[in-house]
C-alpha cells in the first residue's frame, strides 16, 4: 500500500446547472467573441472546454501547493509520446460533471455528443507507447502521486492516414490549426538547447561550446484524476528560434533567409518520428530526443534547486522514468550538468544520475533498440559522446568485457539506458523474463538485481467507464460505483455471469455498441454492418510481428471456404482492422494495401457478403478506438510469440467483453491466467518453439507446402486475384513468406485458422459466449494502470501518495 499523509483538492464545490450554463455563455462572449445566435459547434466547444478548464485549475493549484508543502519526491515521466486523445469527456468525467455538461449543452440548444466529437485528437503519439504514458498520467493523478509528464508539443504529430487506391497516404496532422484550449503557454519557462560545436578544455574542465541553439518553450496541460482529488501536469516543449526573424535579410529581399531560423527551429517539434531512412532524418530524430530530454532535466533541476536541496541528495526528491530508449540521453546529460556546471567528480555524477533514473524497456526486437551512427552522435552531441566513453569505462568495463555502448560504429541507446538506470523494468511477466534471457542477457548477468517487472495496465476511467457507458452502467447497477478507481471490484460480476437476465443485459449493451459503430462507419461514408455478426477486431500499428498479414491471409482462406461450401453453417463475421504503418516501412504499407484490396474483393462478392465483410477505417486514433473497442466481440492478439512486450489493446478489449484469440505472447499470458484457459482462444507456437523451428532450413517453405489452404491463398495473391490482375503487386510479401518468414506466419497459419473455426462455433452458442465475454470483464480488473503505478511507486520510484 502507498503511504499517504495528507488531503488535497477534495473540498472543491461544483456549480449548479444555471451557473454552469452562465459560465459557458460568458466564455462564448468574452473568450470566443460570439453570441449564441451566430456560434458554430467550434465556438460552443471552445466555450465548454474553457469552462471545464476553469474548474480544473482549483484542484491543480491545490495539488501543486500540497506538493511543495510536503517537500517530498516527485515523479518525472519522460516520453516521446503522450496519446491523450480528446479531453472534454475525460475532464468532465474526472471532475464529476459529465451529466451536468450534457444537460447544460442541451439546455443551450446544442447536441453534447456532437460538441464532444468536434474536438480533434491531440496528435502527440502513435500507438501503445503513447497511450500507456497517457494512462499513467491519469493514474498518477488519481492516486495523488506528485508527477510531471514531459514530452514534445508536435505541431503535426505522426501523420494523418488516408487511403488512395488502397495505399496509405500520409498528410500532416492539423490539430493545432485550432487553438488547443487545454494548455497554458509558459513563456517564462524557456531553456536554450544546444547542438554540435566543440568541447574545449579550460582550467582542467571540459566546456561544451554549442554550434547551434534553439529555445525550448513550455506548454502545460493539467491532468486531473478521478473525482478531482488531485491534478498533475503534462509539460510539453515547443522549439523556437533564438532569433525569431532576420530583419536585415528581409530588407535585402532575401525573404527565405529572413525566416530560416524560425523554420529550422520549428522542424524539431513539427513531426513525431520523422522518417529516419535518410541521414537528415536520423539527425532530426536525435536532436528531438536530446531537445526534450535536456529541457526536461533543466526544468527538473530548476525546481529542485528552488526548494533549496543539496544536489547530492537529488534522488531523495527526484525519480525520472525513461519511457523506452528515446530519452536515454538523460543519463549523459544529467552527468554533464553535474560535472561541467556543478563541479561533481565523474564517479559521483554517474552514481547520482543512476540513483534518479529508471528505464522501461518496451521491445524484444534488437532493431527497435535505438542505435545512432557514431559519427553523427559525436558531431551532434560531442560532450555527451565523451561522457558515454566515461560511462563505459566506469560502469561497464569493471564488470564485463563483452558489452559496449559504443561498438561497430554505433552508439547503442539500450545499453546506455540500462547502464545509467538503477532499475530496468519489463512490461509483462513473459517480456521481463525474455529481457533477462535475450536483449540484455549479458547486462542481467552483470547486474542481476536491476531488472524488475511491471506489467502494463490501462485506465478504467477512459477505457471502460467513459467509452462504454452501456456496459459501465450495467456494471454499476450490478456491483455499485466503487469499481472505477478500484478495478479489481469487477470480480463481483462473476456471481452474475450465469444469470439469464444479466446475460441479456450484457448482450444488449454489446449490441448497442455494435449498432453505434455501424452508424459511425456510415457517417464516414462506409457501409452499414450487421450488428448480429461477430465483430472481429485487430487494432494496432501495422508491423510484421503483429501479423496483420496472417489475419488477412486467414480471411482469404475463410472466403474461399465459404465460396466452396455456401450452404455450410457459417458464422457471419466482420473483420475490422485499424492502424498506421511508419512512412518508411514498405512491407507494412504493402500489408495495408493487401487488406484494402482483399476488402474490395470480398465486400463486393454477392456469394459471401452476408457471411464475411472486411472493414479498415482510415486514420486510427484514440477516438476511433473508443468506438471500436466497446463494439468488439473478438480481440485479435496474434503476434509472433516472444516479440510483443505487453500490449494494452488486449487489456482494453478484454475489459469491454471481447474474448481473445491469441498466442502466448506479451501480456496475453497473464490475461489467459486471469480469465481462465476456457475463456481464451489459444493457438500457435511458443517463443521457445519459434526459436527451435527457425533453426531448421527451409522451415517456411516446408510449412506452406504442408498447408493446402495457405498454398491456395498465396497462389491467388500471385495470380493477381486481389490486385486487378497485377501479378507483381505483392511479389515482396510472397517472396518473404516463402523464403524467410521471420515472424512465422506460415508456421502458425493452420492452427490460427482452426482456432477461428472454434471461435465460430463458440459464438453461435449464445449463452456460452455471453458467459465467456462477461467473465473476461469480471476477471481483468487486475490490468488497471492504477495497479501498475502502485508497483512503480513501490519498486522503482520509492514515492508515495499525498492523498488520504
Amino acid at each position: 500500500m502507498l503511504d499517504t499523509h495528507m488531503t488535497a483538492a477534495t473540498d472543491i464545490s461544483l456549480p449548479d446547472l444555471e451557473a454552469f450554463q452562465a459560465q459557458i455563455l460568458s466564455h462564448l462572449r468574452t473568450s470566443v467573441g460570439k453570441n449564441p445566435a451566430h456560434a458554430t459547434p467550434y465556438d460552443w466547444r471552445m466555450s465548454l472546454s474553457l469552462t471545464l478548464r476553469d474548474m480544473v485549475v482549483d484542484p491543480w493549484f491545490k495539488s501543486t501547493q500540497a506538493t511543495y508543502e510536503a517537500k517530498g519526491k516527485r515523479v518525472y515521466y519522460l516520453s516521446m509520446e503522450f496519446l491523450i486523445g480528446r479531453l472534454i469527456e475525460d475532464v468532465a468525467v474526472n471532475m464529476g460533471v459529465e451529466d451536468l455538461a450534457a444537460q447544460a449543452m442541451t439546455g443551450l440548444g446544442q447536441d453534447y455528443s456532437r460538441i464532444v466529437a468536434d474536438e480533434p485528437d491531440a496528435a502527440l503519439g502513435n500507438g501503445g507507447l503513447g497511450r500507456l504514458a497517457a494512462c499513467f498520467l491519469d493514474s498518477l493523478s488519481t492516486l495523488g502521486i506528485p508527477a510531471y509528464g514531459y514530452g514534445i508539443r508536435y505541431e503535426h504529430g505522426l501523420f494523418e492516414q488516408h487511403f488512395q487506391d488502397g495505399q496509405q497516404i500520409e498528410t500532416a496532422e492539423g490539430w493545432l490549426n485550432q487553438r488547443h484550449v487545454w494548455e497554458f503557454e509558459r513563456p517564462e519557462v524557456a531553456y536554450p538547447i544546444g547542438f554540435g560545436g566543440h568541447v574545449a578544455e579550460q582550467d582542467g574542465a571540459s566546456v561544451w561550446h554549442a554550434g547551434e541553439t534553439v529555445i525550448a518553450l513550455a506548454y502545460d496541460t493539467p491532468i486531473v484524476g478521478w473525482q478531482k482529488k488531485w491534478a498533475n501536469t503534462l509539460r510539453l516543449w515547443a522549439a523556437k528560434p533564438t532569433v525569431l526573424f532576420d530583419l536585415d535579410s528581409f530588407n535585402r529581399g532575401d525573404y527565405i533567409s529572413a525566416s530560416a531560423p524560425e523554420a529550422l527551429a520549428r522542424t524539431i517539434s513539427r513531426v513525431l518520428y520523422p522518417d529516419d531512412t535518410t541521414d537528415q532524418g536520423k539527425e532530426l530524430r536525435l536532436k528531438q530526443e536530446y531537445f526534450f530530454t535536456a529541457a526536461s532535466l533543466r526544468d527538473i533541476l530548476r525546481r529542485f534547486k528552488s526548494e533549496g536541496h543539496d544536489l547530492r541528495k537529488l534522488s531523495d526528491f527526484v525519480a525520472i522514468q525513461l519511457n523506452d530508449t528515446h530519452p536515454a540521453i538523460a543519463g549523459p546529460e544529467l552527468v554533464r550538468i553535474l560535472v561541467d556546471l556543478h563541479g561533481f567528480d565523474m564517479d559521483a555524477a554517474i552514481a547520482t544520475a543512476q540513483s534518479c533514473l529508471g528505464y522501461t524497456n518496451h521491445t524484444l526486437l534488437p532493431e527497435a533498440l535505438e542505435a545512432w551512427p557514431e559519427h553523427l552522435f559525436s558531431r551532434v552531441l560531442p560532450r555527451h559522446y565523451q561522457i558515454i566513453q566515461e560511462i563505459q569505462a566506469r560502469v561497464l568495463a569493471p564488470v564485463t568485457d563483452d558489452i559496449h555502448i559504443i561498438e561497430h560504429g554505433t552508439v547503442r541507446m539500450g545499453e546506455l539506458a540500462f547502464a545509467m538506470a538503477h532499475k530496468v523494468n519489463g512490461v509483462s511477466a513473459l517480456h521481463t523474463g525474455l529481457v533477462k534471457e535475450t536483449v540484455f542477457a549479458g547486462l542481467h548477468q552483470a547486474f542481476p538485481d536491476r531488472i524488475v517487472n511491471q506489467t502494463n495496465g490501462v485506465t478504467p476511467r477512459r477505457w471502460l467507464y467513459t467509452c462504454n457507458p452501456a456496459l459501465s452502467g450495467l456494471i454499476t447497477d450490478t456491483i455499485g460505483t466503487g469499481w472505477v478507481d478500484d478495478l479489481e471490484r469487477l470480480s463481483g460480476l462473476e456471481a452474475n455471469v450465469d444469470d439469464s437476465a444479466f446475460q441479456d443485459a450484457f448482450r444488449a449493451a454489446k449490441r448497442a455498441n455494435k449498432v453505434a459503430m455501424s452508424d459511425w462507419l456510415v457517417a464516414r461514408g462506409g457501409a452499414a454492418l450487421n450488428p448480429d455478426a461477430m465483430f472481429d477486431i485487430q487494432i494496432k500499428r501495422i508491423h510484421e510481428y503483429k501479423r496483420q498479414f496472417m489475419n488477412i491471409l486467414e480471411t482469404i482462406a475463410l472466403w474461399n471456404d465459404i465460396r466452396d461450401n455456401p450452404d455450410a453453417n457459417w458464422t457471419p463475421r466482420v473483420k475490422v482492422f485499424g492502424g498506421k504503418a511508419a512512412p518508411g516501412y514498405a512491407v507494412a504499407k504493402d500489408i495495408i494495401r493487401l487488406i484494402n484490396d482483399v476488402a474490395a474483393t470480398i465486400n463486393n462478392d454477392p456469394a459471401t457478403r452476408d457471411y464475411l465483410q472486411v472493414v479498415f477505417p482510415e486514420n486510427y486514433n484514440v477516438s476511433m478506438a473508443e468506438v471500436l473497442i466497446p463494439a468488439a466481440d473478438l480481440s485479435e492478439q496474434i503476434s509472433t510469440a516472444g516479440k510483443e512486450a505487453s500490449g494494452t489493446g488486449n487489456m482494453k478489449l478484454g475489459l469491454n467483453g471481447a474474448p481473445t484469440i491469441g498466442t502466448l505472447d506479451g501480456a496475453n499470458v497473464e490475461i489467459r491466467e486471469h480469465v481462465g484457459a476456457d475463456n481464451f482462444f489459444l493457438f500457435g507456437l511458443t517463443a521457445a518453439e519459434i526459436t527451435e523451428r527457425r533453426s531448421m532450413h527451409g522451415y517456411a517453405r516446408t510449412a506452406i507446402e504442408a498447408s493446402p489452404r495457405l498454398m491456395r491463398v498465396l497462389a491467388q495473391m500471385a495470380e493477381g486475384r486481389f490486385s486487378g490482375g497485377d501479378t507483381g503487386r505483392y511479389a515482396g510479401l510472397l517472396t518473404n513468406i516463402w523464403d524467410h518468414d521471420y515472424f512465422c506466419v506460415s508456421l502458425d497459419f493452420d492452427t490460427y485458422y482452426d482456432m477461428q473455426r472454434t471461435v465460430d462455433a463458440a459464438f453461435r452458442d449464445v449463452p456460452h459466449w455471453s458467459r465467456m465475454a462477461a467473465l473476461n470483464t469480471a476477471r481483468l480488473g487486475w490490468f488497471s494502470s492504477d495497479r501498475t503505478i502502485k508497483g512503480y511507486a513501490k519498486d522503482i520510484w520509492d514515492t508515495r501518495s499525498l492523498l488520504k
